[in-house]
């Protein structure tokens, strides 16, 4: 398998100014891209899928692309991410795991040099599912107000032989964050975790 096609990409920006509290002089931009592609092993239980990562990696690039030119096209803005998918009913939560590896690597390709896990969930569901992708630091994934999530789905996706795989991204943190912790000011970058 190479090559595959995607069926529909959407793309969802938000601008969060304030939560009630004082107006951000720049406001925080929360963005994600959803790609729907078909599912290969829907229907029917395959031993080795772990090939189809490899297949899946230029979805991962077209997407990180997509998604980086909608939150404004500069690397060096975005401070957090995240990743999953939504397996259509046909397909198992393991061909949800497959997203992984393609679309955390995607990220830290055009994001450059990365140090945190990129958080990432999955589930299955039908159409209209949708799914909260936690978001985290890019380069310590202790930075306690980058600890976020972005809600998901297409209204028609996905069908039972189909997957959403799904990027996040942010450009900071939660608008009015305030709970302590790790500030991201003080990250030593060693470990992707502090």
């Amino acid at each position: 398998m190479s090559d595959i096609p995607i069926k529909k990409l959407v793309v969802q920006i938000e601008e969060i100014f304030h939560e009630g509290g004082p107006r951000a002089e720049k406001p925080l931009k929360r963005g994600a891209v959803l790609a729907v592609v078909e599912n290969p092993f829907a229907g029917r239980y395959v031993e080795e899928i772990a090939g189809f990562m490899e297949d899946l990696k230029p979805v991962g690039l077209t997407m990180a692309r997509k998604l980086l030119e909608a939150m404004g096209g500069d690397a060096s803005e975005i401070e957090a991410y995240g990743k999953g998918a939504i397996v259509g009913g046909a397909g198992e939560l393991e061909h949800g795991a497959l997203w992984h590896n393609p679309g955390g690597y995607a990220m830290r390709e055009l994001l450059g040099d990365t140090k945190a896990i990129v958080p990432s969930t999955k589930k299955v569901g039908g159409p209209g599912a949708r799914i909260d992708i936690p978001v985290a630091h890019v380069n310590a994934a202790y930075v306690r107000s980058h600890f976020d999530a972005i809600e998901v789905g297409i209204n028609d996706s996905p069908r039972a032989n189909e997957i959403v795989l799904v990027l996040a991204m942010t450009t900071g943190s939660r608008i009015h964050a305030r709970v302590g912790g790790l500030a991201a000011k003080d990250i030593k970058g060693e470990d992707g975790l502090r």
